[in-house]
């Protein structure tokens, strides 16, 4: 395994959204958004280009920080020849899993996650979700699963925060 301080760490949506909805307000824990931009503009954390697009579907305060905060390039483009063998392997291996039904293999080809373990494989990329594995879904395609079928490393954000020793600390205003 690689030392923290190299690994570069690909974000899942839910790295946003949930950060956003349920655990980082922008007006409770500013600190969150400055060290996800300060790691953007270091070139420590990324995205893809597909999950901006399912920010952008908002069109909310998370949409309007995504914008006007990240820096350019911070959702790289999966139109890169690198990626695509990837994204065929993990099409085939959706494909050829028997518990998935019919819809999450048809769903699946066309997802944003799909692309984002491609993406992690080809780049050799640390994939960050709050996702976890389940062998025993049928109706749709885990992340994780998707990962370990790739040979992606994947963890929660609150692992990445930890690597990449963030910390919010408390200010008592006077």
């Amino acid at each position: 395994m690689t030392s923290p301080a190299a690994r570069t760490y690909l974000l899942d949506a839910n790295a946003f959204v949930e950060a956003h909805r349920k655990f980082y307000a922008f007006d409770l824990c500013p600190g969150y958004w400055e060290a996800l931009n300060a790691h953007a503009i270091l070139g420590t954390v990324g995205s893809i280009d597909r999950i901006r697009v399912g920010l952008a579907k908002n069109k909310d305060v998370l949409w309007k920080w995504v914008g006007a905060e990240l820096p350019a390039g911070f959702f790289a483009s999966t139109n890169d020849p690198e990626v695509f063998p990837y994204y065929g392997q993990a099409v085939s291996w959706v494909q050829s899993q028997v518990r998935f039904l019919p819809q999450a293999k048809a769903e699946a080809s066309d997802k944003a996650d799909t692309w984002l373990a491609a993406y992690a494989r080809a780049k050799g990329q640390v994939l960050v979700t709050f996702e976890k594995p389940n062998p025993a879904t049928k109706k749709k395609v885990p992340l994780p699963d998707l990962c370990d079928a790739l040979g992606v490393e994947n963890i929660s954000l609150f692992e990445m925060l930890r690597e990449l020793t963030i910390r919010f600390d408390w200010a008592r205003e006077t």
